[in-house]
Parts: C-alpha cells; structure tokens; sequence
C-alpha cells in the first residue's frame, strides 16, 4: 500500500497510536549494542506472543558507537518483536552511505519489513526506492519527520524536531536566558539542525551553535569548555543526554554559572535534573519510537492496518521533563523505557 501520493500540510497534528495488544504485559528484552549488526531473539521474553506467521524486519538507525540513546530505541524494538513473533534484526552506522549499504542488506536478505531513520534523508532516497519496489513496506522512526513522505514511507514515529526546537526557545525565553549555546554533536543531521534552529526561532536572546565530534567526548568536553570562555552564555542547550553531562562538567572546568538544558533523557540525566545540575530535558519517548516502528509492520503484514492514515506521523514528543516531574519519570528511565 503506497501512501507517497498524499500531500500533507507543514504543521502536524499529533496522532495517538495504540498498539493492538495494549492489554498484554510488556518486558523489554535487553540486549546487546556491541558490533554493527545483530539479531535479537524474542525467545525466553515474558511477554504474550503473537500466533502469527514468522515475520522478519530489520531495524536499521544511524546510531554512533558509545550512544545509549539506542539502547532505550532497541529494547522498545525488542519488546514488540517479543509480542509479534518478529525476528529483528538490527544494524547501525552513522555513515549514510553504510547506512544504505545495511538497507540493501536488509532487502537481499528479503526481510518482511524495514525500519529505518532518516537522518540524511537525500543518501538514502535510491536505495528506500529499491526496498518499495521489492515490495518491502518502509517505516520511519526518530529522524526524517519533514522528509519520509517525500521518500515514500509509509508511516513515521517520532517528534517534529522543529516544533520541539520552537518549545525549547520559549522555556529559555521563560528562564531569563539572554545569551545560549547550541551544541550539535553530528553535523549533517537533519534532525540536530531542526532542532537548533527551531530554538533560534522562538528564542528573543542570542543563540550560538557549536559543532562537536560526537564520537569522541573528551573532545566535546574540551570544546564546551573552551567555548564557555565567554563569560556572557548564560545557557548551554545540548541535543542528547551523554552530552549534557558531558556540558555539566564544562561548565565546572570553565568556571562558569552557565545552565544546562537538553534534548532527550536517560536515568543519569533524570538524577541530573533531581540534583539540579541540569534544568530540564526534551523526551521524545524514544523506546515507544523503536516499539511502534516493528510494531506497525506486523499490523499491516497481518491487518492491513496503519498509523496516521498516510497523512500524518504519529508524534512520541515533545514533552518537558523537571524538577516538577522528574520523580514521575526516573522510575520508567531507570528500566530504560524513557
């Protein structure tokens, strides 16, 4: 079922999806990050599992090696292979030409269903074309929000980078913030460079932004710190969760009464935030983008059905985590499902 030929309108509504066995009990498999490829078994999960035919479908992200974000994405994935009786099989690179290259794979190995980010969207255009023509259904999760019609896939999970840019601008603006760094830790992603640019639109002070090797944190550190040289930055807004903590520390080396917000979380940050090293993070919900992903897939191998009616993605965030809330969250992130 092609739904490419729909148009739809540059703002989204946010679509509300529930998984089709809501009332089964869910563990996450955890599984292992190491290497660039492997297949996550559902044997031996707790969780009720589908009688449905074997399916299998690849995951394929853009993921850097070291980044645990992935790890919430993954156990979200895992958990709903579990339910589905779905092999899955998970592959990463941050290169968008061997992120192709892992699609290709995906589609020689005649998977029943692709999931995949689309972080450079325009590297990935031929070979998603490729993946449709075999008669692969295609999935967007995470990154590609203003680009995975346009590609021809048929659903996407994930947040309007640039709304929740604009949402982050306006709680700088609510802080008193005059003077804000943006650091982005991977230049060339859409997704990081919606997100700042989203801030710079809302927010009525000065944003700067920074790019760091996100791959190598002793380096994102010493670049922090030396950009916090600048006495006047009031705020550093980074674009994950290792990397404000990394911020945290640079701010304690510069000596400076710079703040620290971000986008996304993990159980460190949300200890973080109760401490009040940091002020507050941007959740995306990232293991309900990586459950809703191979979810999706088996609903429409075996129901025909989809999310958004081909017109919409269906939005996991924006949402703003505190001093107000944070108690609320820490319990999910420590079993790494926020």
């Amino acid at each position: 079922m092609d739904r490419s030929a729909h148009s739809r309108s540059r703002r989204f509504a946010p679509v509300v999806a529930i998984a089709a066995a809501a009332a089964l009990t869910l563990a996450g498999c955890s599984s292992s990050s190491g290497g660039k490829k492997s297949e996550e078994s559902a044997d031996g999960a707790s969780a009720g599992k589908a009688s449905t035919p074997r399916m299998t479908i690849a995951l394929v992200t853009h993921q850097s090696a070291g980044d645990t974000f992935w790890d919430i994405v993954r156990k979200g994935a895992t958990a709903a292979a579990a339910k589905d009786n779905v092999k899955l099989i998970y592959s990463a690179d941050p290169s968008a030409a061997t992120q192709a290259n892992l699609i290709q794979n995906a589609i020689d190995q005649k998977v029943d269903g692709i999931a995949v980010t689309l972080a450079k969207p325009d590297a990935l255009k031929d070979v998603i074309a490729k993946a449709k023509k075999a008669g692969i259904p295609v999935v967007g999760l995470n990154s590609g929000v203003s680009e995975w019609q346009k590609l021809g896939l048929m659903e996407f999970f994930g947040q309007d980078e640039t709304v929740a840019g604009e949402a982050l601008g306006k709680r700088l603006n609510e802080a008193g913030a005059k003077n804000a760094v943006c650091v982005i830790q991977e230049q060339g992603n859409i997704g990081l460079t919606q997100r700042c640019d989203g801030v710079d639109k809302t927010f009525d002070g000065k944003l700067q932004t920074l790019n760091v090797n996100g791959t190598d944190m002793p380096s994102v550190k010493s670049t922090i710190t030396a950009k916090l040289s600048d006495k006047s930055i009031d705020y550093v807004v980074t674009l994950g969760a290792p990397f404000a903590l990394t911020a945290v520390q640079s701010v304690a080396d510069a000596g400076s009464k710079a703040k620290v917000a971000t986008f996304d979380l993990n159980k460190d940050l949300t200890g973080a935030i109760s401490k009040g090293t940091i002020e507050f993070a941007v959740d995306q919900q990232p293991y309900l983008q990586g459950y809703l992903a191979i979810d999706s897939l088996w609903l429409y191998k075996n129901n025909g059905n989809y999310m958004g009616g081909g017109e919409q993605p269906v939005l996991t965030g924006p949402a703003f985590v505190d001093k107000t809330n944070v108690d609320k969250v820490a319990e999910f992130a420590s079993k790494g499902t926020r």
